[in-house]
């Protein structure tokens, strides 16, 4: 098992709403501008990690939502779709040898649409995704479909990387779920308003110290429609402090993660182990 991995969080504006489907080319910019940003990494970090829905946008509306949503990805093994955005992440993530963990809509056949993290690997290679099982008031539920399966827990260079998104962080069964399957790491594409911001303050250090794994919590920050972003997104340890030296501050959010710290932690720290199911 690789000892490091190297992460990054970025945290950037979301883009302005189109005006009708006619002038909707907010695929396509969201795309030119996640490019340049793994330009900008390549050779520099293993995985980043966008805000939730981030090729889509997040408060879009129901009717933009379905249009810019994505075929959902069924069997990993099949090469996505010619000119889809996961074929487009495929051949970014080749080109610049950076991995993803990326939030976009996905469509199913019959109709519903989800929002959804992906993980694409270094050689573009898409290693799985979650659809997102609790959804955030009307603004959630007017657009998605509530995923019914548990989040996945994937295997990536070594390490075991939970994927969760937004609102779902916010529940101690998930967190919990995942490391009992082998998480490591937890990377969660986020959409949350400045009126929240006590869940990167105080939620989010509990939520890594229980489980003795790292969190990554990618946010927007500013304003999209009548939502303004609060951005502290931030990478923490498993002991639950940030191993970054300014989290929340700086368009990339940064840290070499050391899979040692999570050994350290536990042998601190034994919930894992004395875990008693049986009594709940």
């Amino acid at each position: 098992m690789p000892e490091t991995l190297r992460l990054a969080l970025w945290q950037c504006a979301p883009l302005p709403r189109a005006q009708s489907q006619a002038d909707d080319h907010a695929v396509a910019d969201n795309l030119a501008r996640l490019e340049a940003t793994l330009a900008q990494v390549s050779g520099t970090v293993d995985l980043l990690v966008t805000p939730e829905m981030f090729v889509s946008g997040y408060n879009v509306g129901a009717e933009a939502a379905r249009f810019r949503a994505d075929p959902v990805l069924r069997d990993m093994t099949i090469p996505p779709v010619d000119g889809s955005i996961a074929d487009a992440l495929s051949h970014m993530c080749a080109r610049h040898r950076v991995a993803v963990v990326y939030g976009c809509g996905e469509i199913g056949d019959d109709g519903s649409v989800y929002n959804t993290a992906r993980i694409v690997d270094a050689a573009g290679v898409h290693l799985g995704s979650h659809h997102k099982s609790h959804l955030y008031g009307g603004l959630d539920r007017d657009m998605f479909t509530a995923g019914t399966e548990p989040a996945p827990v994937i295997e990536f260079c070594g390490w075991g990387v939970g994927l969760l998104i937004c609102y779902e962080v916010e529940f101690p069964e998930m967190t919990r779920s995942l490391a009992a399957r082998g998480a490591d790491l937890i990377c969660v594409p986020t959409a949350n308003m400045v009126e929240y911001n006590d869940v990167q303050r105080v939620l989010l250090p509990s939520r890594a110290l229980e489980n003795q794994v790292f969190l990554a919590y990618a946010n927007y920050i500013g304003t999209e429609g009548d939502l303004t972003y609060g951005g502290l997104s931030v990478i923490l340890g498993p002991a639950g402090a940030p191993v970054t030296a300014n989290p929340g501050v700086a368009d990339l959010v940064t840290a070499t993660l050391v899979h040692a710290d999570i050994e350290h932690s536990r042998s601190q720290f034994c919930y894992l182990d004395d875990r008693n199911p049986d009594v709940y």
